[in-house]
């Protein structure tokens, strides 16, 4: 299955909702989704109105699955995965959604937006534990440290701009951050709470891929 590459503006705007997808344009007021709050296309202004019960259940699984940039197959294993754990529900799929390679990356603050960080993953800039790992959906554990590597750091990307970023950058508190040497530890494992993530859109993707 192919990966959208197409605006992601008219993905906030099909979901009534900000996704901060594009890194720091989406904390501004530049987002579509503020200037033209209704779905894109010729009758967008007309198209809210009462959902269904699937319609609400499908929009709560598309928000979550293009938030973390997953593919429809991705995800649904990855829930289907979680929902077979003896785990608390909420909290085996937004743990498996948080502590993927990617996610952290973006947590950690060395990525703008998610798209961004599995670019980061893909072309060996990150490292797990002193391996470097270039799988995106990677998933990590409690104790597993992460590092930009350490030839990376002299880019000027790692060197100028990331540091920038972090300046006035708090990591989630499941996450440690050492921003001088570029490198993260997952102290904890993530709440559904941490990820943002709220429980009746769980509830709602839960059903989703019950059905």
């Amino acid at each position: 299955m192919a990966r959208y590459t197409g605006p992601k503006d008219k993905i906030e705007r099909r979901l009534g909702e900000k996704l901060f997808l594009k890194g720091e344009r989406s904390h501004s007021q530049k987002s579509s989704v503020l200037k033209k709050p209704y779905p894109p296309g010729m009758h967008g202004h007309n198209r809210r109105g009462r959902i269904s019960e699937f319609g609400t259940q499908l929009q709560s699984k598309q928000k979550v699955r293009n938030t973390y940039r997953m593919l429809e197959k991705q995800f649904k294993n990855l829930v289907k995965k979680a929902l077979d754990t003896k785990e608390e529900p909420y909290s085996a799929i937004s743990r498996r959604l948080e502590q993927r390679l990617d996610n952290v990356v973006f947590r950690l603050g060395f990525a703008q937006s998610r798209d961004q960080a599995r670019q980061l993953v893909n072309h060996g800039h990150i490292t797990v534990n002193g391996k470097k790992v270039d799988i995106a959906s990677y998933e990590t554990r409690v104790g597993d440290v992460v590092n930009v590597r350490e030839n990376d750091k002299k880019s000027s990307y790692f060197s100028s701009l990331v540091p920038q970023w972090l300046k006035n950058y708090d990591a989630p508190e499941w996450l440690e951050l050492n921003k001088g040497a570029l490198s993260g530890k997952i102290k904890k494992q993530p709440m559904p709470e941490n990820g943002g993530l709220r429980p009746d859109d769980l509830q709602a993707i839960i059903e989703f891929y019950s059905r």
